[in-house]
């Protein structure tokens, strides 16, 4: 059965997006295997399909848009409950599901739930047990490792720079961190001020903390008594300063990228590897716990001829399980999820987009749940 308006108004009623075929010159198409309709408790209608297909779709919410080159769900159910004549909804199952060929892009901009936690943050002054901020949790980079490198071109006063960037074990080490150019190298560090150059021409800071981050830093140390001079440079845990600086996000005054590093991010290729470690990461609204580190799954890549330009980061493997997500009303999870990714981000004069292509994505135990549900649990 092609063509199926059952399926069309499944989506509609499900997402509330605007649905329509990803190439004009090739519609959507839609299928439907193995249907059956069965009367279940408590007034509840399960609707089944032995196989679900559908290709080439385009779903738009605003400026986001969805395209798939094909999906395939094996072992769907869906339950609908009948209200003054009207089917709704309640809930949808699937054993497994295939997706080829999809693209996600819009406009980049910080979705309600991650502004909504920024904005209890900034009106309860601090992170509290209860609070939206406490949903942060960025556990693989609790054992990440890997090199980060930088090489920027005609650096102020110090002619092409080469920066070189180590992640041990969650950490980076400022001591290890080298930055290498015409004459005497410049060393990087971190102080109770921000994250900071020491160049020949003197110090610059390229990220400003309005105070000193609660957790995740150790400072640099100087020397015996009044000594001007840096023994230790620092260091940050990655795992522990991520939570604690988004948590903190749009800060006070004082607090971010600093002009003279906006500038050098213009002049700045970028290209790294970084192996993630398994655990929970979560923001508002979402939950996923990355797997699979030993099989050198959920490794990242990424490159960027000029920062200020942009930047691609890919995972050839991504593997996930337990992913749960709060949007439009509805609660969103599956039990496992492999997928290669590419992520592009484009910066277009003040503003920012995003180009999320996935491949060869499994999903295992996919589910939708419509009706009231409670806050996403821990995983």
């Amino acid at each position: 059965m092609s063509s199926v308006p059952l399926a069309a108004s499944l989506v509609d009623l499900l997402l509330g997006l605007e649905l329509g075929a990803s190439d004009k010159a090739a519609r959507d198409r839609w299928s439907l295997e193995g249907v059956t309709w069965q009367p279940g408790q408590d007034g509840v209608i399960e609707v089944g399909a032995r196989q679900f297909e559908a290709s080439a779709l385009r779903l738009a919410s605003g400026a986001l848009v969805l395209e798939i080159d094909r999906i395939a769900v094996r072992e769907l159910v869906a339950q609908m409950r009948i209200d003054a004549g009207v089917p709704h909804l309640s809930a949808i199952q699937a054993g497994e599901a295939e997706l080829s060929g999809v693209k996600l892009h819009g406009p980049l901009t910080v979705p309600p739930q991650i502004r909504g936690a920024w904005d209890a943050m900034r009106s309860a002054g601090a992170a509290a047990p209860g609070t939206p901020a406490d949903a942060w949790s960025l556990g693989p980079l609790g054992e990440a490792d890997g090199t980060i490198r930088g090489e920027i071109t005609d650096a102020h006063l110090l002619f092409d720079a080469e920066v070189t960037v180590p992640i041990r074990q969650g950490q980076i080490d400022f001591n290890d961190a080298t930055v290498e150019h015409l004459g005497p190298d410049s060393r990087m560090g971190v102080s109770r001020l921000g994250l900071y150059v020491d160049a020949p021409n003197g110090r610059s800071y390229l990220y400003q903390f309005a105070s000193a981050p609660l957790s995740g830093v150790e400072f640099e140390h100087r020397g015996a008594l009044l000594s001007p001079w840096v023994s230790e440079r620092g260091k940050l845990y990655l795992k522990a300063f991520g939570e604690t600086m988004l948590r903190h996000s749009g800060g006070g005054p004082g607090q971010g990228v600093t002009e003279q590093a906006r500038l050098l991010l213009g002049r700045t290729a970028l290209s790294g590897e970084v192996q993630l470690g398994d655990g929970l990461l979560a923001v508002p609204g979402l939950q996923v716990r990355l797997e699979g580190r030993g099989e050198g799954r959920n490794a990242v890549g990424m490159h960027s001829d000029a920062l200020g330009q942009g930047l691609a980061v890919e995972m050839a493997s991504l593997s996930a399980a337990n992913a749960v997500a709060d949007w439009r009303g509805a609660q969103l999870g599956c039990d496992r999820i492999t997928a290669r990714l590419k992520l592009q981000l484009v910066v277009d004069g003040p503003h920012m987009r995003f180009i999320l292509d996935i491949g060869n994505c499994k999903v295992a135990g996919a589910r939708v749940d419509l009706r009231p549900h409670r806050d996403v649990p821990d995983a």
